[in-house]
């Protein structure tokens, strides 16, 4: 039995519910959430990807266009330059394989490390009503490399924008499943009004927030 198990049974024994639910009744709550009727949402007649751009500038992100993925390393080379940031990364390892060397930038994949200045990753989806980036944690996308480094770049294929937070949970659905262990949501820097109500970023995370979208 996982470690996972041992606390849910556990639980279940405090809620005297028993064993864990047969797969019937898996099923048949599954069904409930594919076809529960969705509260209402607010309207708007705005275009996906300038809507993304102009809710992520509010949330104090910074936005950025490439041609195709193969333009990231040069993006993500001159962005750092140009904020005098070191040219080194950790990683996600879908984004390993780019041309790092080529823009002058080391990288290592895996986990970020307390002295990991820059964190570059993926992202879920990405969605346009709140300028809000989601993120699904794994081996392979590990949540560390956009909560640990000062700086945090995203890249993001404009395929991947979706209207509103609905449609993110409904395509985590269609394409995942069971949902992962956690999802993050990001809407720019890590901020915080504890201190007098002046708002300081970067109080629990980075405190820039780079966008990346890709154009093919």
């Amino acid at each position: 039995m996982s470690a996972r198990d041992s606390i849910l049974n556990r639980i279940r024994a405090v809620k005297a519910r028993g064993e864990a639910p047969a797969a019937a009744a898996r099923n048949e709550i599954g069904e409930y959430i594919r076809t529960h009727p969705e509260s209402p949402r607010p309207t708007g007649d705005w275009e996906l990807v300038p809507q993304f751009r102009r809710m992520a500038a509010a949330m104090s992100s910074t936005v950025d266009d490439v041609a195709a993925l193969g333009d990231v390393p040069g993006a993500v080379a001159m962005y750092l330059k140009g904020q005098s940031l070191p040219l080194e990364a950790v990683c996600w390892p879908q984004l390993a394989n780019l041309d790092w060397a080529a823009a002058g930038i080391r990288i290592h994949t895996g986990r970020a490390q307390g002295a990991d200045m820059v964190g570059v990753t993926g992202a879920f989806c990405a969605i346009a009503e709140t300028g809000t980036l989601l993120a699904l944690s794994g081996e392979d996308t590990p949540a560390s490399a956009s909560l640990v480094p000062e700086t945090h770049i995203a890249v993001v294929p404009v395929s991947r924008i979706v209207r509103g937070m609905e449609d993110a949970f409904a395509l985590v659905r269609a394409e995942r499943g069971q949902p992962p262990r956690a999802m993050n949501f990001i809407s720019g820097p890590s901020r915080t009004g504890d201190i007098e109500l002046n708002i300081t970023l970067g109080a629990h995370g980075p405190f820039r927030v780079h966008i990346l979208l890709v154009q093919g």
